[in-house]
């Protein structure tokens, strides 16, 4: 398996081609990417400061404005924003999100527009129904992708174009931070810089400009400890096994989930997300001792306004006003974010690595979590004489 981690220089020097070029006999791929780059949008969002970036880039799956895109923080905010090919700045909201698959549905907002009526957009768009029915790429085949990596590209400005090859297909082995990532499915290893800041999301074409897959987020190969450039296949599988309950019993099932399942029923907004706990510990996880401030927005940003004296955020030395920004290197965009990481993914004993927002200065600490402190018993009232 060939695998090429990309650098910024590297990226840059590589085949940016999304200028005009003079003429068809100099660049044959001009058409192409000038049709392909209509049906792509330049997605903003949550974010903005050190290593948190807030932008990406999304495929338009429909006339009407259904955007499809990779699941990152980036969306995790009600200012979410999309430039299309043409200029227009238009605001969108999310539809449905599947972490397992790596996959986000967007729709765009007209102003006026109630949700759910037609859009009357009218724009070019890859039809994702058709291009499941092609035949999957192959390793030596040529490839095209189109992302907005670097914020390349602003309003009516042309995507980044990049040429390569399809060097592998193989299953995922990834991790975000020290996580495994969430999809484990098969995907395209391409021999081309193509996961950089602002690429995920992007399209993978053949050279006529056919949809073969959506370009992937920035992970780790596990087995090599390098970074991978991939994208997931439009017909993408992905089997689990998750724990339900019912009747007060618990037992475990195996799902198989697709991405043109999750399109197809996401668009007519009939997909429910699948939930599970990736560490399989349910409970209220590590106590860390850290007082927010008052989480009264959907997303409020995780603010300490104080540390519990002797506590394990006390000992990590963190103090009110810092904002927690990642951890383990997973980006935390809310105190709800926060809280849920600490649920599920740990427990009394682990030990994290968080990275707090100090004035303009990111600052990384490690602490290691407690048992939550036992709920004070309630004290009945006096009774009346």
């Amino acid at each position: 398996m060939h695998i090429r981690s990309g650098t910024l220089v590297l990226s840059v020097v590589a085949a940016v081609v999304s200028a005009p070029a003079r003429g068809a006999a100099a660049d044959p791929f001009n058409e192409v990417s000038d049709k392909t780059n209509s049906k792509m949008v330049k997605v903003f969002g949550a974010g903005g400061f050190s290593r948190l970036n807030n932008f990406g880039t999304g495929i338009v799956i429909s006339p009407d404005g259904h955007i499809l895109t990779v699941a990152s923080q980036l969306l995790d905010t009600s200012d979410l924003v999309v430039h299309l090919y043409d200029g227009r700045r238009l605001r969108a909201e999310v539809m449905v999100v599947e972490p397992e698959l790596d996959a986000a549905l967007l729709r765009i907002r007209v102003e006026g527009k109630k949700p759910g009526e037609p859009t009357g957009l009218d724009l070019p768009y890859f039809d994702f129904a058709e291009a499941v029915k092609r035949p999957a790429a192959e390793p030596g085949d040529w490839i095209l992708g189109f992302t907005n990596q670097f914020e390349i590209a602003l309003r009516d400005e042309p995507l980044t174009v990049q040429r390569g090859v399809i060097a592998a297909r193989t299953k995922l082995s990834g991790r975000v931070g020290v996580f495994d990532f969430p999809y484990t499915g098969e995907v395209y290893v391409v021999d081309a810089i193509t996961n950089n800041p602002g690429a995920a999301g992007g399209a993978l074409t053949d050279r006529k400009g056919n949809l073969l897959g959506i370009i992937g987020r920035e992970i780790k190969n596990t087995q090599t400890e390098t970074g991978i450039n991939y994208a997931i296949p439009v017909g993408a599988k992905v089997t689990i096994t998750v724990k339900v309950k019912e009747k007060d019993k618990e037992e475990e099932r195996t799902l198989t989930l697709s991405l043109p399942d999750f399109v197809a029923r996401g668009m007519k907004g009939e997909y429910k997300p699948t939930r599970r706990d990736p560490a399989g510990r349910p409970g209220d996880g590590g106590w860390s001792g850290i007082v927010f401030v008052p989480n009264i927005l959907s997303r409020t940003p995780a603010y300490v306004e104080d540390v519990i004296p002797g506590s394990p955020a006390a000992k990590a030395g963190l103090r009110p006003d810092d904002l927690i920004s990642f951890v383990d290197g997973e980006p935390i965009v809310s105190i709800t974010a926060f809280q849920d990481f600490l649920r599920v993914r740990t427990r009394p004993g682990t030990t994290i690595r968080v990275d707090v927002r100090r004035g303009e200065a990111l600052q990384t600490v490690e602490m290691t979590l407690g048992v939550h402190p036992p709920k004070p018993t309630p004290v009945p009232p006096p009774k009346k004489p």
